[in-house]
């Protein structure tokens, strides 16, 4: 047993646990290493803040990049950040100092808001998928179908979906009692993670739970490997290898983001319902693995592979290197 979790089933509060308060344990056995783990996790969410930040401020202060592609990039840095400030203060706080109290309110506002966002991603994801589809397959048709207003649909379903889809599970856990433990041994509130602490019947959790997920990954997977199936077989038909390596090379960056976010959630997703046999670290290494990179590696990805972002980028630093320059003249 940890020295984290001894310390807190010995506190005088544990036989009589207030019911309104979790304890977030960090990752289990791998506590002396915690302060270790706090410095990626500093770099990550520093690369994610100046990483996203700088997409943003691109975007939106130069004329030319207000494009359905750039847009649905904006939509996407603005779910990273939100999701960041959702997980990595409290994080810290637990690496750094051990201060894995949360109230039941907030363990549960976190589990909404981490869920939420990742299933917002995933909407994204699959609207940057149907972009390139028209782009490569209805050239000509481009700007008819994505226009802002259907591009501001999109963006409204997106926050909609990921709200409405983990909206009941909250209230799904609020009728659990928690008569084993309140300690949680994870860095964030995870969702199965909370589950599992409870006493009584839980399978309208896992079943809603598994749906929930299901309904966004599956979905959002199956409809993004038909978008490049059929990108594939466009770009096929193309005369010259010159046309056809020019239209994969604008599919590039978005792969690279896709591969991104899904590879470590799907492990994340199995390692919590199948790998029994797993340890406890790695399956909260993972999950933390899925909420710190992406976030941080989608603005690299896109300012490395896209000309107009990464000149853009430089640009927006290059004025204000001048203007601080000026200032302290």
């Amino acid at each position: 047993m940890s020295r984290t979790l001894w310390r807190i089933m010995e506190s005088p509060n544990h036989t009589n646990l207030d019911p309104s308060v979790f304890f977030l344990l960090g990752i289990p056995g791998l506590e002396h290493f915690h302060l270790w783990l706090s410095l990626p996790v500093c770099c990550l969410g520093t690369a994610t803040i100046v990483g996203n930040l700088s997409i943003l401020v691109a975007v939106v202060t130069e004329p030319a990049l207000h494009k359905p592609v750039y847009l649905f990039l904006c939509m996407l840095s603005t779910i990273d950040l939100a999701a960041s400030f959702s997980t990595v203060p409290k994080l810290l706080a637990i690496l750094w100092c051990g201060a894995g109290r949360i109230s039941a309110f907030a363990c549960l506002a976190q589990m909404f808001f981490i869920h939420a966002f990742c299933m917002m991603e995933s909407t994204v994801l699959l609207a940057m998928a149907f972009d390139r589809y028209v782009a490569i397959c209805h050239p000509l048709r481009y700007a008819t179908i994505l226009t802002d207003t259907i591009i501001a649909r999109i963006g409204v379903a997106a926050i909609v979906r990921g709200s409405v889809l983990m909206l009941p599970c909250p209230f799904l856990i609020g009728r659990l009692n928690f008569c084993r433990s309140h300690v949680i041994p994870h860095t964030y509130c995870e969702h199965m993670a909370v589950v599992k602490l409870a006493c009584g019947d839980t399978r309208p959790n896992r079943v809603y739970g598994l749906t929930a997920a299901l309904l966004v990954i599956g979905v959002d997977l199956f409809c993004i490997g038909l978008s490049y199936a059929l990108i594939a077989r466009a770009v096929l038909c193309l005369s010259t290898r010159e046309a056809r390596s020019k239209a994969l090379g604008t599919c590039g960056s978005h792969v690279c983001v896709i591969l991104i976010s899904y590879t470590p959630a799907l492990f994340s997703f199995f390692t919590h319902r199948f790998g029994r046999h797993i340890p406890p670290h790695i399956h909260i290494l993972l999950a933390n693995v899925y909420l710190l990179f992406p976030p941080a590696l989608n603005p690299m990805v896109y300012g490395v592979k896209t000309r107009e972002i990464r000149e853009r980028v430089v640009k927006v630093f290059q004025k204000g290197q001048g203007s601080a320059m000026k200032v302290s003249e």
